[in-house]
């Protein structure tokens, strides 16, 4: 596949990438209607960035657990109950007078929840494309995101303001029954990629498959770490700008779109290869200067800037692939989203810490500093593996992908 079009001719794509594009409208509006809201309420940096990006901290529990499943349930029917759960979480928590304790705890069950969303959305897409078509069906979903995550933080700067926060979250609840809807009526029923129930054991085997490969694990490092820590920095956008917190959202949505477009459709692969660790650092940088405390307008193109450095996902994600046999992509998929998100998760919990120690500023650029070590470190130590030869693998070679468990082995 080597256009855009080709794309949308492919059956199935135009249903998934409506699906995806209602769920990211509704987590973006969701997302900053319930920082607020928690903000407002308490005038914590650290409970406002835990609220936004709470869920992202149960996906560890999920790769642990719910994993195996990815490739082992039909598709449309959990991407239909996925979204259902989210719709009707997120109504929950606009209910007036629910204590606090009560809305994160919905946010972390609602996280759980997602850690299944990514495998079987991704595997379904690598099942849909053919395996060369992968890289530019993900960076349309990239793009998507990029620009409803633009339109969505600016509407939602504006609804939360005209309406309220927790009228925000009801639309966002409509959106995710949309979604749910759109999942039903629009893909087709397929059978599971993979046979055997999926047990918390069969998760844990796979995962250590998946991870047993030097390769594969610093790939994973590399698209979970330095992203994670950089998140960390825009999970602070509302305390650092209260009220201008949909513009900085805004502008780095807008940058992540320029990222994925040029990563997805303008590089030639032989550039686009070599351009993951360059990525990875335009990704930290600009966020160092939020030390020197910059206005508004300055902050948001130092985060439109920083966020082209997300297209390093992409590279990632592809040589992911390349490492990995089809009949484990979900999982595989399954586990770099949620890693990517348990990350996510953390470093906005650490960043809202360090901003309640220091100041919102001060928090982001030791985020960002944090992030450029981490792939400084993680640079290195994929240089020196391979350099370093391997029983039975000549230097620098990459081995063969772990294989699933075949016929005669036992299933759980």
């Amino acid at each position: 596949m080597r256009s855009y079009s080709d794309l949308f001719r492919a059956r199935e794509f135009a249903p998934l990438f409506l699906t995806a594009s209602l769920q990211t409208a509704a987590s973006t509006l969701g997302g900053l209607a319930l920082g607020t809201l928690v903000y407002r309420a308490t005038d914590s940096p650290l409970l406002s960035a835990v609220s936004m990006f709470g869920p992202q901290l149960a996906q560890v529990v999920g790769a642990t657990t719910l994993l195996s499943a990815a490739d082992r349930l039909p598709p449309r029917a959990t991407m239909t109950g996925i979204a259902s759960v989210f719709a009707v979480g997120t109504a929950a928590m606009a209910a007036p007078g629910l204590p606090l304790g009560a809305v994160f705890a919905l946010v972390l069950l609602l996280g759980l929840v997602q850690s299944l969303g990514g495998g079987v959305r991704w595997g379904l897409l690598n099942d849909i494309l053919s395996r060369d078509g992968y890289l530019l069906g993900r960076s349309v979903f990239n793009m998507m995101n990029g620009i409803l995550q633009v339109c969505g933080y600016a509407a939602g700067g504006v609804l939360v303001t005209v309406l309220s926060p927790r009228t925000t979250l009801l639309i966002a609840s409509a959106l995710y029954l949309a979604a749910a809807v759109g999942a039903r009526l629009g893909l087709t029923r397929r059978t599971p990629r993979t046979s055997g129930r999926p047990t918390i054991a069969q998760t844990w085997r796979t995962n250590g498959l998946l991870w047993s490969s030097p390769p594969r694990r610093t790939t994973y490092l590399l698209l979970w770490v330095p992203n994670g820590l950089v998140v960390g920095c825009e999970s602070l956008y509302v305390s650092y700008a209260p009220d201008r917190a949909g513009v900085l959202f805004a502008c780095a949505a807008l940058g992540m779109f320029a990222g994925d477009v040029a990563t997805g459709r303008l590089l030639p692969p032989a550039l686009r290869r070599r351009l993951g660790i360059p990525f990875l650092l335009l990704l930290a940088a600009p966020y160092l200067l939020f030390a020197l405390r910059p206005a508004v307008p300055v902050a948001a193109a130092c985060a439109a800037l920083a966020s082209v450095g997300f297209g390093a996902s992409l590279i990632q994600q592809e040589r992911l692939m390349s490492l990995t046999p089809r009949e484990l992509s979900g999982h595989a998929l399954g586990l770099h989203s949620a890693g990517m998100l348990t990350m996510q998760g953390v470093s906005a919990a650490l960043a809202g810490t360090l901003a309640q120690l220091t100041a919102p500023a001060v928090a982001m650029a030791l985020m960002a500093t944090a992030s450029l070590l981490a792939t400084s470190v993680l640079a290195w130590a994929g240089a020196a593996a391979g350099r370093r030869p391997s029983l039975g693998t000549a230097a620098g070679s990459v081995p063969e992908p772990v294989r699933p468990p075949g016929p005669g082995v036992r299933r759980d």
